[in-house]
C-alpha cells in the first residue's frame, strides 16, 4: 500500500459517522509571487473553515490552477471525494501504443493538477479530524524538527533546504543533499548535492522537504531510511494525519498550523509573508494520541 492510499483510508476511517465538509474555495498565491517562498503553496479551504495547504510550483501546476479558476470546479464538492483524487492510480495506466502518447502527457498533467487538489483536500480534511478531536500540534522549538545535528552524525537532506545548510554543518555533521534536479548535484563546501537516493542508507539523520508527499517519492525516499534513527519530514504542506507516516518510520512531522484564517488566506492571495497567521509545529508519535476508536 501507498503513503497516499493509506492516508486517504485513515481520512475516511476517522470520517465515518462524522458529517463531510464541502470545498468553500481555492485561493491561489499570486503570479508573480512564484518566484517567492510566499508564492509556492495554495489553501484548500473547507466548509467548516478548515484550510488545506499544498504545493504548486511542481510543474506548470500553479498557472494551471489559475486558469482553471476555482480548480476546475470543485467548490461545493465533497472533501473527502476529492481527497480520493490524491490515491487515484496513473490516467491512462495500462494503455499502449504511439498515438496515445500526447494524450498520456496531457493526461500526466490533468493528474498531477487533481493530485494538489487531493492533497490539499487531505490536509484540510485532517485539520477538520483534528479540531473536532480538540487537538493541536506542539509549536517548533527549532526550524530543522529537532534533528539535533553534532559531530559524527552523517545528515541526509531530501530537497536543498538552502537556509538550513549552515544549521547542519555547522554543528559539525556531514552532510548528503538528495536531489531530483541534476543541477545542483556537484561537491560545496560542508555538504555534497548527489541524485542517488541510496546514500540515505549511510545516514543517521534525515531530514526531509515535505513536498515528497505530493510529488509520490516518498515511499521510495523512506525505503532509503531504514538504518536512520531520525527522520524529519517538514514543510507547509505536512498538514496530513500522522500515521501512516509514523508507520513509515518517520520519528517527526513538522508543518504550518494555521490560527488565524481570515488572515492567512488574506497574506496568501496578496503573496505576502502569513507567518504572523500560523505557527510551525514539530509533531512526534510520542504527542499524537492517535485517531479514536472507530465507532
Amino acid at each position: 500500500m501507498s503513503f497516499a492510499t493509506d492516508l486517504v483510508t485513515e481520512l475516511e476511517r476517522a470520517s465515518a459517522g462524522q458529517p463531510i465538509p464541502r470545498v468553500r474555495a481555492l485561493h491561489l498565491p499570486p503570479p508573480e509571487a512564484a518566484a517567492s517562498k510566499n508564492g509556492e503553496f495554495c489553501a484548500l479551504e473547507l466548509d467548516d473553515g478548515a484550510l488545506g495547504i499544498s504545493y504548486v510550483l511542481l510543474d506548470d501546476t500553479l498557472q494551471r490552477l489559475i486558469d482553471s479558476g476555482d480548480g476546475g470546479g470543485i467548490v461545493g464538492m465533497d472533501a473527502l471525494e476529492l481527497a480520493r483524487a490524491f490515491a487515484a492510480p496513473p490516467a491512462g495506466a495500462g494503455e499502449v501504443g504511439a498515438g496515445r502518447a500526447g494524450a498520456r502527457m496531457a493526461d500526466a498533467a490533468a493528474q498531477a493538477l487533481r493530485r494538489t487538489l487531493g492533497f490539499a483536500a487531505c490536509n484540510a480534511l485532517s485539520r477538520t479530524v483534528m479540531d473536532r478531536m480538540g487537538f493541536a500540534p506542539p509549536r517548533a522549538t527549532d526550524s530543522i524538527g529537532g534533528i539535533a545535528p553534532q559531530t559524527g552524525d552523517h545528515v541526509g537532506m531530501v530537497g536543498l533546504f538552502s537556509p538550513l545548510l549552515k544549521q547542519v554543518t555547522a554543528a559539525g555533521a556531514r552532510l548528503t543533499v538528495i536531489e531530483l534536479n541534476p543541477d545542483y548535484a556537484g561537491h560545496y563546501d560542508g555538504y555534497r548535492v548527489t541524485l542517488d537516493a541510496a546514500e540515505l542508507e549511510a545516514c543517521n539523520k534525515v531530514l526531509s522537504t515535505s513536498t515528497i508527499l505530493l510529488n509520490q517519492t516518498v515511499d521510495a525516499m523512506l525505503a532509503h531510511c531504514r538504518r536512520a534513527e531520525r527522520i524529519v519530514l517538514i514543510g507547509p504542506s505536512a498538514g496530513c494525519l500522522p500515521d501512516p507516516l509514523f508507520a513509515r518510520g518517520v520519528t517527526v512531522v513538522g508543518g504550518s498550523w494555521v490560527t488565524d484564517r481570515a488572515g492567512f488566506i488574506d497574506a496568501l492571495r496578496c503573496g505576502d509573508s502569513w507567518s504572523a497567521f500560523a505557527y510551525k509545529f514539530a509533531l512526534s508519535a510520542a504527542d499524537w494520541p492517535g485517531l479514536p476508536a472507530a465507532r
